[in-house]
């Protein structure tokens, strides 16, 4: 386990997870931790949260902080980022990723030329509207609350900035692609613009996330070997 000085705690989480669920392991580790020693935990040392979710069927790095590091949690949620992601094309998910209902769009194979061209259409500064299915606050409740209730939901689109992205691999259906982003930035809604753009929808299939700010993947622990 690579703990720092100041309570940051680096996490290479598990598909299948929530970021709430890594939090709630740990901090069950950490009390039993301190009762194995004969000693009650204070509240504060049983503070802990994360710095940025991840979606349950995202992996990579996510940022635990204990005890008074919580109060950094903002710092942390500002910061550029580094996703790695494959898009699937030729179909639409209801909620962006695989675990969303599926509608098949297309089966046109877009050639490379084309796929080149659309991703050169998302760098820089671009205008992008967050899932449904996200956890944005809509008059006070969760998006993703909303629209699981079958409610319509209106989300704004914001400006965000897409600093580098670029094709690691592209074997139809599948795309892979690189990206380095600013904060408030939705892959999902990234992977659907890329659809579009192509003409024949997508979803993101799977998505790492690899870099926040300076702290990168390879510094983390899995959570077996905490």
């Amino acid at each position: 386990m690579k703990l720092t000085d100041d309570g940051i705690l680096l996490i290479d989480k598990p598909a299948g997870w929530t970021s709430f669920d890594v939090v709630a392991k740990i901090r069950g580790m950490r009390r039993a931790a301190f009762n194995a020693q004969g000693v009650k935990p204070t509240k504060r040392q049983l503070r802990i949260g994360h710095a940025g979710t991840l979606d349950p069927f995202a992996t990579g790095l996510l940022i635990i902080l204990l005890g008074d590091a919580t109060k950094q949690s903002d710092e942390f949620l500002k910061q550029d980022k580094t996703y790695e992601a494959t898009i699937t094309l030729g179909y639409t998910s209801n909620t962006g990723d695989p675990e969303g209902e599926l509608t098949h769009v297309s089966d046109e194979m877009p050639p490379d030329a084309a796929v080149e061209a659309a991703i050169s259409m998302f760098t820089g500064p671009i205008t992008q509207t967050p899932p449904a299915f996200s956890a944005i606050k809509i008059n006070g409740q969760r998006a993703y609350k909303l629209a699981r209730k079958g409610q319509e939901v209106d989300i704004p689109a914001r400006q965000v900035h897409i600093h580098s992205l670029e094709v690691v691999d592209y074997s139809y259906p599948e795309l892979k692609i690189r990206t380095h982003v600013s904060s408030g930035t939705y892959i999902r809604s990234l992977a659907e613009d890329i659809g579009k753009e192509l003409g024949v929808g997508a979803y993101c299939s799977a998505l790492r996330r690899t870099v926040i700010s300076e702290l990168k993947i390879e510094d983390a622990s899995e959570l077996t070997d905490i």
